[in-house]
């Protein structure tokens, strides 16, 4: 039995009797099911870390999201495409608790209920988002944007007395490291390039060790050597997380994608590996072009 989630629920790891797999899920859950389970508290029995269900959210009468349904296994990562005004960004705000669907389901693992959640509660839970733009904070340096970034208490009096431990030192350290932005450690945020900027936000939200990170389009901008790092990157952090990357290069896609997802107006038109997307008729004929 699927329950809604509180503040006291998260915070502590849960244990569930085994459960029949649900029938009514479909090939695509079935299909990319890992079969592992994250993190305390997060149930992922099943294999898949994020369901959505016949989710539609209309605005003004306009169903930016129609009867959608999508499934991302653990630690796949999976890029969303699809032309202009197809429903991307709204996807990524059902998810993060930014706007709730008028009607379907949104479950984070098998019990998290993601439209009873506050989008701190969501952040809390493990989902980190990245916004195409990135959003640093530019008069500090490298090294404590990480700082400010980690799982900590944010109250006044803590910030106060904190000190960093020998442990959370080898975490920035680590993360430094995974994106390549050691040598610039005490470089003020705003002095960075472009790309670098995009990194340290990454980076970031890694500090927060979150299970599913939202990407969206993450390479704009970006020089062709920082595109191919970026695509590295990814690759790396699959398994370890889950990611959804919603991306516009199309090369950048075929760089990292095992798994593809066409979007079109508001709902799911096509799944499957790139070469079988761009060959379907239909993708060709509403976004990819003949």
């Amino acid at each position: 039995m699927r329950v809604t989630a509180t503040a006291e629920f998260m915070l502590e790891p849960a244990f569930f009797p085994p459960l029949e797999p649900n029938r009514d899920q479909g090939s695509s859950r079935d299909a990319i099911g890992l079969g592992q389970r994250v993190g305390p508290g997060l149930d992922t029995r099943h294999g898949t870390i994020l369901t959505l269900e016949d989710i539609s959210v209309s605005f003004d009468g306009f169903k930016a999201l129609n009867d959608l349904n999508l499934y991302i296994g653990v630690g796949e990562l999976r890029c969303i495409i699809g032309p202009n005004g197809a429903g991307k960004t709204t996807l990524m705000d059902v998810i993060t608790g930014k706007t709730r669907p008028s009607h379907g389901k949104a479950w984070f693992g098998e019990t998290l209920d993601l439209t009873q959640m506050s989008e701190v509660q969501i952040a809390q839970a493990g989902i980190g988002r990245k916004f195409q733009k990135p959003t640093v904070f530019e008069a500090l340096s490298v090294f404590e944007n990480l700082e400010l970034a980690q799982k900590t208490d944010k109250s006044v009096w803590a910030s106060l007395r904190a000190r960093l431990s020998g442990e959370q030192k080898d975490r920035i350290s680590e993360v430094l490291d995974t994106i390549r932005l050691t040598s610039s450690v005490n470089r003020p945020a705003g002095l960075l390039s472009h790309g670098q900027k995009q990194f340290l936000e990454i980076g970031m939200l890694l500090m927060q060790d979150p299970q599913l990170l939202l990407l969206d389009e993450p390479v704009a901008g970006m020089t062709d050597a920082e595109t191919e790092f970026t695509a590295e990157l990814f690759k790396n952090l699959a398994g370890k997380h889950s990611l959804m990357v919603v991306e516009q290069d199309m090369g950048f896609v075929g760089a990292i994608a095992d798994h593809v997802t066409v979007l079109h107006q508001g709902a799911v038109l096509a799944e499957g590996s790139l070469e079988q997307v761009q060959d379907n008729e239909r993708v060709i004929e509403v976004y990819l072009g003949r």
